[in-house]
């Protein structure tokens, strides 16, 4: 990765042996194998167990998760944040392992919307929950740094899974109580 970044500089005009940019290789694959760590992340490790048992069955939501993510179409930074719900049904997940598993998903190369429905899909599965959902915005740097150059738009994604689909009042409680 360190001489692909090398070349991209060459092909960009720069000279990479000059004074600012001869680590500038280096430090730039070591920034994209942070960025993108989520492809060597595995969900159960990182859930590690964390699932307990519970008698609760009201919402549970973790809001304003910050969010880093990089497009799949330009390799720019998109930067929100992401709202996750889920109905227990007889076990919980431990607090920070949500904003663990918005990580994992969100260090890859993406698409906000696959991003939104993965998140959402994972919550599901290893809570078993009757119910998940998740909300993203996010400020695309690929639509306000080249392009349309559009500074203030913001893209909201949702997925809405079992009872948050399905009854309208549930989704509700969730927009409303993400929205105070």
């Amino acid at each position: 990765m360190k001489d692909a970044f090398y070349t991209i500089l060459e092909q960009i005009g720069e000279d990479p042996n000059r004074p600012g940019l001869i680590d500038t290789p280096s430090r730039a694959a070591k920034a994209m194998q942070y960025l993108t760590q989520g492809y060597s992340m595995n969900i159960d490790e990182v859930i590690n167990g964390a699932l307990f048992p519970s008698d609760t069955d009201e919402m549970v939501i973790v809001k304003d998760i910050e969010l880093y993510s990089m497009c799949e179409h330009h390799l720019l930074p998109f930067i929100g944040k992401c709202h996750v719900a889920y109905l227990p049904k007889g076990r919980v997940i431990g607090l920070s392992k949500i904003a663990r598993i918005v990580d994992v998903y969100a260090r890859r190369l993406q698409i906000q919307e696959n991003l939104t429905n993965e998140i959402a899909n994972c919550i599901l599965t290893q809570t078993e929950a009757s119910g998940a959902a998740v909300i993203i915005e996010a400020r695309h740097m690929c639509m306000m740094m080249r392009g349309v150059q559009k500074q203030n738009s913001v893209m909201k994604t949702s997925c809405m899974l079992g009872a948050f689909r399905k009854s309208q009042n549930t989704r509700n409680e969730f927009l409303s109580l993400i929205s105070r």
